[in-house]
């Protein structure tokens, strides 16, 4: 887990984001996902100046086993000069070694947030889930600490001003955000009272943007009227053309200097096929790709999530 001087901003990591929500619920499955509520709470990771240190980095740890599910996994924690952030040794179990940058001893109210994210790979190294590569696994392991309850941590871990700036993980302030809006409409949680950084909330807000709008694409009903007339045309483009497999992909035209300042990125696309006009289009709860019908007005259920959408293909 890296800490940075120079804090990027955006959604650059967004497609291995939502790629990594969906491989928690094919893992978990949706009850599975959901057993992870409420979300670690302030109280359960404080940690004040008088305290000890390594008794409380032991209670902190301990804390965030039992939410994580582990049980049998004992966290031994040490400290060290180091580069990174923190370092676990990944093992059978059932004793794990964490180490933290020596920072910590000073910085003691992040030690959760470092801890949050290492026993995360532990959770992880356990349930057999990884990508391939060291960048998008670390964002797979940022992913799930947020969405399995522990990220709102990180994202408080981050403050910046005109002459520092200090930020843990390797999501984007947003897209910490971003992801904690989506646990927030899952589990029906409100973080915002657990922030005590000004930078954590707002990009907290903002990425709560940009995840709302995830739910105001085509062929969704509840698609703004620009949109639904720009899927209208694209429908009527995929009807005239001919073969059996015509296809029409829409993006997101909103460049950088357009009305929601997102980048350009592939929402919908609408194929002719043998058995008819089929439209697909990502859930957006867990983003599994739905395909419908073109048949106008339809309820539709996520395979994956359960989670039911109102369309209108």
């Amino acid at each position: 887990m890296a800490k940075s001087s120079e804090v990027v901003h955006g959604y650059p990591h967004l497609d291995t984001v939502r790629a990594a929500l969906t491989a928690l619920y094919r893992r978990l499955s949706p009850d599975g996902v959901l057993s992870y509520a409420p979300s670690v709470l302030p109280a359960d990771v404080a940690f004040s100046d008088q305290d000890d240190l390594h008794l409380g980095a032991q209670r902190v740890a301990r804390a965030l086993v039992l939410h994580f599910r582990l049980p049998d996994a004992r966290m031994i924690v040490s400290f060290r000069e180091m580069e990174h952030a923190a370092s676990v040794e990944l093992t059978s179990g059932p004793e794990y070694f964490i180490e933290l940058n020596d920072r910590f001893r000073t910085h003691r109210r992040d030690i959760g947030a470092a801890l949050a994210h290492e026993i995360t790979h532990v959770l992880l190294h356990r349930l057999d889930l990884a990508f391939p590569g060291t960048r998008d696994n670390e964002i797979l392991t940022d992913t799930a600490t947020t969405y399995l309850g522990a990220g709102w941590l990180l994202l408080d871990a981050f403050r910046e001003d005109r002459v520092s700036s200090q930020k843990l993980g390797y999501l984007t302030p947003e897209e910490f955000g971003y992801v904690l809006t989506k646990r927030a409409l899952a589990f029906d949680e409100d973080p915002a009272p657990w922030f005590t950084s000004p930078q954590g909330y707002t990009a907290y807000t903002r990425g709560r943007t940009r995840a709302l709008s995830d739910a105001r694409n085509p062929p969704l009903t509840t698609a703004g009227w620009a949109a639904r007339h720009r899927y209208a045309k694209d429908r009527r483009q995929a009807l005239q053309r001919t073969g059996r497999t015509a296809r029409v992909q829409s993006t997101d035209h909103t460049g950088p200097t357009g009305p929601t300042g997102f980048a350009t990125e592939a929402r919908y696309a609408i194929e002719r096929g043998p058995e008819g006009p089929r439209v697909s289009f990502p859930c957006p709860t867990c983003h599994q790709r739905i395909r419908l019908p073109v048949r106008g007005r339809m309820r539709a259920r996520c395979g994956l999530c359960g989670t039911i959408l109102d369309c209108e293909t």
